[in-house]
């Protein structure tokens, strides 16, 4: 039985990534939290700085019909110097979690948690200063790309969550050097860019035009904008639904911008963070409309978040006790048609 099991969990994936390949599809996915915690205390210690998601939650998301997992890591604990060989404990433990994910038929985005960031003796420096040159963030997906060659079951590389504040530094030269490396390597994977200022969906088109001239010679870029809906587009839903005058459009009219400028360029986008308290059932509608509206446009994205480590956030996914999370009631709708077809270019 377990033989069979495996062999049928080969076959959701094989298809997923056929499908991947041909389409574009992606369905609607769960950030999977955890390795990137415990960013006061780098490189850490495992279980009780930061932790991976065992086969537990992988396999409770999986039957919710989640088929797409983001795994937000690291650098410091993936490359502890930079320009240095990748650490081979950090590696096996991100091998050991897409091992566990293809069981369960679920592709991966790999999510490199950074901010644009490296930190070194508890000082934060940003990519392109001395410090951190570009040549580095080159160095490290240029070797991520090549240990984990072999994965069928990887979806995407997303190169960098949120850069911000990058001052002079520019993040589109770190993002096509990037780019350039990856694809010293491996040409048919998919490459995750997000943009500056956090990568804001409302934002887009005014910080991140430019990245629509990256160039990639397989063609194989989906720009990944985050959108939430309170009002300084946080996520930390600080202020009330009514403080905040949310309408069950909100979700819409934010994240409208980033996907009319996909339109406009006729590239591929993911949402890869949303998310809504559970402390207010108003928010829910905000949720589905804004769904049934990316679903409608041919995108998909990840919600944001699960995990154990999640405790008390109010807008985590991660069951209690067995118990689903409220949201979940909302996001189930749209795990079951496994994903949109999104056109390329």
């Amino acid at each position: 039985m377990k033989r069979i099991i495996t062999l049928i969990a080969i076959i959701v994936v094989t298809i997923l990534k056929v499908n991947a390949q041909q389409y574009n599809a992606l369905p609607f996915g769960v950030s999977l939290c955890g390795a990137e915690f415990g960013t006061d205390n780098l490189p850490g210690v495992y279980n009780t700085n930061y932790i991976y998601p065992d086969k537990n939650e992988i396999q409770y998301f999986a039957r919710k019909g989640v088929s797409v997992m983001q795994l937000p890591f690291r650098w410091e604990r993936i490359q502890k110097r930079l320009g240095g060989p990748l650490d081979a404990t950090e590696l096996a433990y991100m091998k050991r979690f897409l091992n566990d994910c293809a069981a369960s038929g679920v592709m991966v985005v790999l999510n490199m948690h950074n901010f644009a960031r490296y930190k070194m003796n508890n000082v934060e420096y940003i990519i392109g200063t001395p410090q951190v040159p570009v040549a580095a963030f080159k160095d490290v997906w240029t070797k991520m790309a090549a240990a984990l060659n072999g994965f069928d079951n990887i979806y995407a590389l997303d190169i960098m969550n949120e850069p911000h504040d990058m001052g002079n530094n520019s993040w589109f030269n770190a993002a096509q050097q990037a780019i350039n490396g990856i694809r010293q390597v491996n040409r048919n994977i998919y490459i995750m860019v997000e943009g500056e200022s956090y990568s804001n969906a409302p934002l887009w088109a005014e910080y991140n035009d430019n990245l629509k001239n990256l160039y990639d010679p397989a063609d194989n870029i989906i720009y990944n904008a985050h959108c939430y809906f309170d009002g300084d587009l946080s996520g930390t839903y600080a202020k009330s639904y009514d403080a905040e005058n949310i309408t069950p459009q909100t979700g819409i009219d934010k994240v409208s911008p980033f996907v009319n400028w996909l339109k406009a360029n006729r590239k591929k986008g993911f949402v890869g963070e949303f998310g809504v308290p559970k402390n207010d059932r108003r928010w829910l509608p905000v949720l589905d409309n804004f769904l049934r509206y990316l679903t409608d446009n041919g995108i998909s994205g990840s919600y944001w978040a699960a995990g154990p480590w999640w405790k008390s956030y109010p807008l985590s996914l991660h069951p209690i006790a067995g118990n689903d999370q409220p949201q979940m009631g909302i996001y189930a709708k749209y795990l079951q048609n496994n994903g949109v077809a999104v056109a390329r270019n």
